[in-house]
């Protein structure tokens, strides 16, 4: 039996959930998200309990790896809708800023033009100031796909450390050429 799996997920007071067929939604301060889970997982929700409960039909390996993923994606969903998850990052460069116009993050990280990043739906996006981009919404993984885009843009280079980096993010700096003698 799984460990990750076989743990009920706890749902907050305040969250609505809707388990139908196929089909798992939670709605609640942040927003509202919904996912299919795979054959063969059964979820059930106890609104007494407030509990959501995941087992699966038989013991063969795919379904086995297939349970904890469900327990942890309505885990995530239902931490998403009541908190919430936050990204953020640095632009670390002289003349390197970021900004944010309309639904478009706008990035000047030393190439010859501007790099124009769409804001996806669903999430929010704010620069507090032209070295910080901050990355919010309900979706971990809309979030973390997004700041990842972000940072492949110019990843932080090992020699002088610049480049759009995760807020505490440690570059392991090489030393140059001049170390030689």
């Amino acid at each position: 039996m799984s460990r990750i799996g076989r743990k009920p997920v706890a749902v907050p007071a305040g969250l609505k959930v809707d388990v139908s067929g196929k089909k798992f939604a939670v709605e609640g301060s942040q927003g509202k998200l919904d996912w299919t889970f795979p054959e063969g997982i059964d979820v059930a929700f106890d609104d007494k309990a407030r509990q959501v409960a995941i087992s699966r039909k038989e013991d063969s390996r795919q379904l086995r790896a297939l349970h904890g993923l469900t327990r942890s994606m309505i885990q995530n969903m239902v931490d998403g809708v009541n908190k919430g998850y936050e990204k953020k990052l640095e632009i670390v460069g002289v003349g390197y800023i970021g900004s944010i116009t309309g639904k478009v993050l706008q990035l000047r990280v030393g190439f010859a033009n501007e790099i124009q990043k769409p804001i996806p739906e669903g999430l929010k996006v704010t620069c507090p100031d032209q070295t910080h981009v901050v990355i919010k919404g309900p979706d971990k993984q809309k979030v973390g796909q997004f700041a990842a885009e972000v940072r492949a843009v110019r990843k932080p280079e090992p020699y002088k450390g610049k480049g759009i980096r995760y807020e505490g993010e440690v570059v392991r700096r090489k030393a140059g050429k001049a170390v030689t003698k």
